[in-house]
């Protein structure tokens, strides 16, 4: 079952999960901190993670040099260092989206705006994607939205590679996630979404699967996944862009969208062209504040030579 947690064992404790066990110890002690200090030390991480993550920093640049070619070459240059250290903010919003004590989480200033569209859903017993793209913040922005937003909110997640810390992240989520799917559950979605349930995800990265289509993402072809449609397709569910923003001194905005009309629409590749273009215009709203350090653009299609 999808929202079943993964029982703990002893061969979690073997040596080879230490360096996880050891990472999840430093993510714990820095969610313990109180949010204001939290941001000072990310910008410090941020600061070092800008000098060291050179082969990060090549795909960021990559990317910037793609999506932004308008702008000259120095304003990238200025995008691409504060995208970096939005790096180290990035690492400490996990921890405290993780981690954080629901009195911490209270804590922290957020605005959130658009949830009479949840409310509408709700009140029509219709389901609810969440469509929201890879900022820094977004586990964070989830957890905010159920605790100070009073919402119901599942979602779906790629299994992390390390068994230790799959088992730490899906009990830290189980403790404000209504129910956790896999990427590959979309049958068990699917069921939630059809008794009135409230989804997010974010269909943002390349996949690298065969439930692929390639439509533009700031004018450039990107492998997109379709479940968007699919999922919309099958459950009946409203489809809400989901976006957030860090605000300049801290503080977050959460803006809840009106559900995409008319979707889902007969064209699968054109569907997906309109969550990509909803996407695009939240990453212009806020464009340090994206994932670029993701290869986006890696698949490519028939014919076209790799840009990475």
């Amino acid at each position: 079952m999808s929202d079943a947690l993964p029982t703990f064992h002893a061969a979690l404790l073997a040596p080879r999960h230490w360096p996880a066990w050891l990472g999840l110890g430093l993510i714990r002690l820095l969610a313990a901190m109180p949010y204001r200090a939290l941001l000072r030390i990310g910008d410090g991480l941020g600061a070092l993670a800008a000098r060291l993550l050179r082969s990060r920093r090549r795909i960021a640049a990559r990317n910037l040099e793609l999506c932004f070619p308008q702008l000259p070459a120095a304003e990238r240059a200025r995008l691409l260092e504060a995208n970096l250290r939005d790096s180290g903010r990035m690492l400490v919003e996990f921890a405290l989206g993780w981690f954080g004590t629901p009195q911490a989480i209270r804590r922290v200033p957020v605005t959130i705006e658009g949830l009479e569209h949840l409310e509408r859903a709700r009140a029509d017993g219709r389901g609810v994607l969440l469509t929201g793209a890879h900022f820094s913040h977004l586990e964070l922005a989830g957890r905010l939205l159920v605790e100070q937003g009073g919402q119901r909110v599942a979602g779906m997640y790629r299994a992390h590679g390390d068994a230790a810390f799959e088992w730490a992240i899906r009990h830290a989520r189980a403790r404000y996630a209504e129910q956790m799917f896999r990427k590959d559950e979309l049958r068990a979605a699917v069921r939630y979404l059809r008794e009135g349930g409230c989804l997010w995800y974010a269909p943002d990265q390349d996949m690298r699967g065969k439930d692929a289509v390639f439509v533009p993402f700031f004018g450039v072809p990107a492998a997109t996944i379709t479940a968007t449609h699919h999922l919309a397709r099958l459950s009946g569910a409203l489809v809400v862009p989901f976006f957030h923003r860090r605000l300049d001194g801290g503080g977050y905005v959460l803006r809840l969208e009106a559900p995409l009309a008319d979707f889902p629409g007969n064209d699968v590749a054109a569907d997906t062209a309109r969550v990509n273009a909803a996407i695009e215009r939240m990453v212009g709203e806020a464009p340090t504040q994206y994932l670029w350090m993701h290869q986006r653009f890696k698949s490519r299609p028939p014919g076209e030579p790799r840009v990475y």
